[in-house]
Parts: C-alpha cells; structure tokens; sequence
C-alpha cells in the first residue's frame, strides 16, 4: 500500500494535481469521510459495551464522565485547557475507571520499566505473500481518499490550501514511505487518521511541531513496559466524539463546496457510496490459488468514483 502511494505521488508530481480533483470531487470525498467516521461507530459502541444484553452500570458511568468531560472543555475550555480536551477526557476517565476497580495494575507493576517493541523483519520472521498484497492493494484507494479529504478539511480549518502547497505529491509521498517502513517492521499502516483531523478541528491547533512532539511522546511510550491498558469504556466515550466528527467532517466538505442534491447525479453518486460503504457489502473475485475482495469503504470509493465518472450530468432542459 506503501509502494501505491509513493507510484501516484510521483505521477501527481509530474502531470499536477488536477486530475485528482476530477477523479476524486467533494461528491465522493465527502461521502467517503462519512463512511469512514459511521463505519467507526459500532467500535465505539462494542467498547462501551452497548452492544450487551446486559451493559455493566460501570462502562455505561466510566463512558459517561468521559465523553461530558472530553464535550464541556472542548467547548467551554479556555487556554490551555481547551488545547487538550481528548487528554483531559482520557485522564478523567482512567480515573474514574480506577476507582470502580477497572484497571488491572498487577501487569504493570511486574513488567519492566523499559520493554523493547518486537519487530518483525522480512525474509525472518515473514515472506512476501502476493495473494495478499492483491487483498490490500484496493485499500490505497480508500486510505488515499481518506488523505485527500482530511487535507481538504484541514485546509479550510487553517486557511491554507495544502493540496497547492506543500502540495498532495509530497503528502502522499511522506504518508506512502511511513507505510512502507512501518508494514516492512511488521507495523500496522500510517493514514492520516480522521481521529487526528478531528481533533485538530476541536483544539484549532495544526501546528507541525505540536504533532512531532506528539509523535516523539508515542514512541517513547512504545518502549515502556509499564503502562497499563486505558479501559475500553473510556475509549469509547471519547470515540462517539471522535468518530462523529469524522463523519461531520464529511458533511462539511460538501456544505463548503456547495455540492448541489437537486442534481440527481449527486443524489445516485453519494447514497450509493453510503448504502455499499455502511451496508458491509463485498465484491469477490477468485482465480486460482488468487483471490481479490473488496469491501465496505474500498468497494464504496471505487463505485463512487466510477458513478462519477460514467454518469452524464443532468440535462435541465
């Protein structure tokens, strides 16, 4: 998925953005980032454990304080408290849990103060597998999407067009390598995350040095062996922000770009996407000892992409 981003940063620099902005518009973009966020959702539930038949009184308070604290400072905040209502809301909340007994210490106080990651290395602990390398690769597409609509969004939040400068060849430049080393190490892949536009669009802070401090921090936690895990409810309170934001951030895109839905191709386009992209369908296709799947929000942005592209406009005559 890597290798993708790097082919088309290096096509964007050579024949420009604009063919981007034709195959990917805010009709697609903005549905796509609405998938994205409400495919979320059910994560967000199943950690509050809504989704039980009988939901335990503690994950429904935990996930409560939690959410109103992350929801009051973000907008009655002020300073530096505003900066940081997610934290805030995180630190509460693993409070709150640790009182109700929530939080399991007896690992941590075992383990060691500094616990080196395991890596995985190429050609040692694993082989390149091109049947799955076929399964991931329609995923670029949709993590690509996802990057050129929250560098959209972050554009209008900053007031700067960040698709011109520093320009999407170089973004997805950056976004492709971090993928590929991180996938090379056995790590998960780096998108650009609408959790983290959202944030940005709650605290109003962008800047670049703020999110490298940030990623220093992460990294110097990934090698502490006693940090304990943050219980779920209080993640889940704090992602019905996060993951509802991701999917306002959707809207905004069209609202900002007037995307007219008197027109009947916008109509066919979006609510297509949302229908495939939420509705968990899959496309399969298998050849031999090879086989391809595309589903939810891959299926979704391919489809939409094509509508888009094959449907005539509307003729108001």
């Amino acid at each position: 998925m890597g290798i993708v981003y790097v082919i088309i940063s290096l096509i964007i620099r050579v024949s420009g953005p604009g063919w981007i902005n034709k195959l990917l518009p805010p009709v697609v973009v903005g549905p796509m980032i609405m998938v994205i966020g409400l495919s979320l959702a059910p994560t967000a539930i199943q950690e509050i454990g809504l989704d039980l038949a009988v939901i335990p009184w503690q994950n429904l308070v935990v996930a409560f304080i939690a959410f109103l604290t992350t929801a009051i400072i973000a907008v009655r905040g002020k300073g530096i408290i505003q900066v940081i209502p997610f934290l805030i809301g995180i630190i509460v909340g693993y409070i709150a849990a640790a009182a109700l007994g929530m939080v399991d210490f007896s690992q941590a106080l075992t383990a060691n103060v500094i616990e080196i990651p395991k890596f995985y290395m190429p050609f040692m602990h694993y082989n390149l597998n091109f049947a799955a390398v076929l399964t991931i690769v329609p995923i670029a597409l949709v993590t690509m999407v996802e990057h050129v609509g929250d560098h959209k969004v972050l554009s209008e939040i900053i007031g700067r067009d960040l698709i011109e400068d520093p320009g999407l060849q170089r973004t997805l430049l950056g976004d492709g390598l971090a993928t590929f080393v991180a996938a090379l190490l056995g790590g998960p892949a780096n998108t650009t995350y609408g959790e983290n536009t959202s944030v940005v669009g709650m605290t109003r802070v962008a800047s670049t040095y703020v999110i490298g401090l940030a990623a220093i921090v992460a990294i110097i936690f990934a090698f502490s062996g006693q940090l304990t895990a943050i219980p779920a409810p209080v993640l889940g309170g704090i992602s019905v922000l996060l993951y509802g934001f991701i999917c306002v951030n959707g809207l905004k895109i069209l609202i900002h770009n007037q995307v007219d839905f008197n027109n009947t191709k916008n109509v066919v386009v979006a609510a297509t996407m949302l229908v495939l992209g939420l509705g968990g369908a899959t496309l399969s296709v298998v050849s031999g000892d090879l086989s391809l799947s595309i589903s939810g929000m891959a299926l979704a942005a391919i489809v939409g992409v094509i509508l888009n592209l094959c449907i005539p406009e509307e003729n108001h005559e």
